[in-house]
């Protein structure tokens, strides 16, 4: 964490009797507490849904807005890289495309991010670069766009 690595775990693990207000601050509770006013004020503008309902406990959100909750209070802390574990893990599809989306403009706006994902179609679209592992070994690695275009890739991971 001091160095600015910060995950965001697989299965939200949000403090559901707390509020969300709550969540998000403890997400500066030890980096980014003296930015921690602003950096509410940036996590209610990336995701207006949570500024809607700050009072209201964590455990009554669906699982996006839990997921963005639980990026929302990753952020909070400043990181200098964000590693998000499976951020589309029991989403519907719909809520798949928006956090992907999600992702994407985060990333765009400097956030540097990496995402541990097994939905290798749309994590290529929004990855620079990709490592593929199998079995914990690399199978591929490289450009994005180029790893996207892989024969095997093509064959193993999407069945085409």
């Amino acid at each position: 964490m001091e160095e600015g690595l910060i995950q965001v775990p697989e299965g939200r693990k949000i403090f559901p009797n707390l509020s969300i207000r709550e969540n998000l601050e403890l997400g500066s509770y030890r980096r980014g507490k003296p930015n921690r006013a602003r950096n509410l004020e940036r996590i209610f503008t990336t995701f207006p849904r949570l500024k809607e309902r700050e009072g209201q406990l964590a455990g009554t959100l669906s699982g996006g807005e839990q997921q963005m909750l639980a990026i929302g209070r990753g952020m909070m802390a400043e990181p200098l890289l964000l590693i998000l574990d499976e951020p589309s893990l029991g989403l519907s599809p719909l809520v798949v495309e928006e956090m992907f989306g999600l992702i994407r403009q985060l990333n765009e706006g400097g956030l540097a991010i990496l995402l541990v994902e097994q939905n290798v179609v749309q994590s290529l679209e929004v990855a620079r670069r990709a490592y593929i592992l199998e079995n914990g070994v690399f199978a591929l690695s490289g450009p994005s766009d180029e790893i996207a275009r892989d024969p095997e890739l093509k064959r193993t991971y999407l069945g085409l």
